[in-house]
């Protein structure tokens, strides 16, 4: 999970842009307690008139933001639901890539209106941004297909050898739950993901701990292995606004429960093989505090 961005939000906050006060404690407003309007009538004038809506994404984390293959075209997850929301508010969306650390920022500096870049609500960054939650993932277990192992939890890893991605949130799962096993596991960490997926392939390891719409990208891609269906350590992922921009926070959320009532939101998330991160329903501001 992209959880990473704190230097930057301490900048951000040092020169006083849009940090006001957390909104944790208080309860998530959801998409439809805006207004009986549509989401395009919520739209702010100022970008009514300009036409178009600006998202940022940081390219490089398939299948939520990616290039098509031999192209420079944003394409994925959140490509694809930016523009259906642009659509839904009636604006053509235009998607930036740039670089991770830099999406907020930029978003304070008035770059561009949202960002849509598999990113965590999480409590430090709703110092600055609100988020309009529209994705929930968390550590998914892959397995060799056919689960020689019978894996079904973490705790059927006590005693084996897993592998776990250097410097991730999978990795600190995999290591609370060997303090807890009287068997220890042995734990290789490995660069990422596919290098880790390497070992299972060659047995040295039995399992490992990948987000999980990227772990049913692997599995779907390759044909090699089984996602286990529960989460750990599963929240929110949010499209950032600005704080100060509260009717299009509202805009964005309504637009996005309208594709959802639509069924649109589900097509696109079958497109890439993501539908168990589906929501149900559009909040706000709803991470962990």
């Amino acid at each position: 999970m992209r959880k990473h961005l704190v230097i930057a939000l301490v900048a951000v906050c040092a020169l006083g842009v849009g940090c006001g006060r957390s909104t944790s404690g208080t309860a998530a407003p959801t998409a439809s307690a805006a207004s009986g309007k549509s989401a395009k009538e919520l739209v702010p004038a100022k970008v009514r008139e300009s036409g178009e809506l600006r998202v940022a994404t940081s390219e490089g984390y398939p299948p939520m933001e990616m290039y098509k293959p031999g192209t420079r075209e944003l394409t994925g997850v959140d490509p694809d639901l930016a523009t259906a929301i642009g659509k839904q508010l009636g604006l053509t969306t235009k998607i930036t890539n740039a670089a991770f650390d830099g999406l907020i920022p930029g978003l304070q500096g008035g770059r561009w209106d949202l960002v849509m870049s598999s990113m965590s609500d999480l409590e430090q960054r709703r110092k600055a941004v609100d988020f309009v939650d529209y994705f929930n993932a968390g550590g998914s277990l892959m397995v060799k297909k056919g689960n020689p192992e019978g894996i079904k939890t973490l705790e059927d890893l006590c005693g084996k050898k897993v592998v776990l991605a250097k410097g991730s949130s999978n990795l600190e799962i995999g290591q609370k739950q060997n303090e807890k096993c009287a068997q220890k596991m042995e734990i290789l960490q490995s660069e990422d993901a596919p290098t880790g997926l390497l070992t299972i392939d060659s047995g040295r390891t039995v399992a490992t701990i990948v987000d999980s719409p990227v772990a049913y990208m692997y599995a779907n891609d390759t044909g090699k292995y089984e996602v286990l269906a529960e989460q750990y350590e599963a929240g929110p992922w949010g499209i950032a606004i600005d704080k100060r921009q509260t009717e299009l926070r509202d805009a964005v959320a309504k637009a996005l429960q309208e594709l959802i009532d639509s069924g649109e939101y589900k097509a696109i998330l079958d497109k890439y093989k993501v539908t168990p991160n589906a929501v149900t329903k559009v909040t706000i501001n709803a991470g962990a505090s």
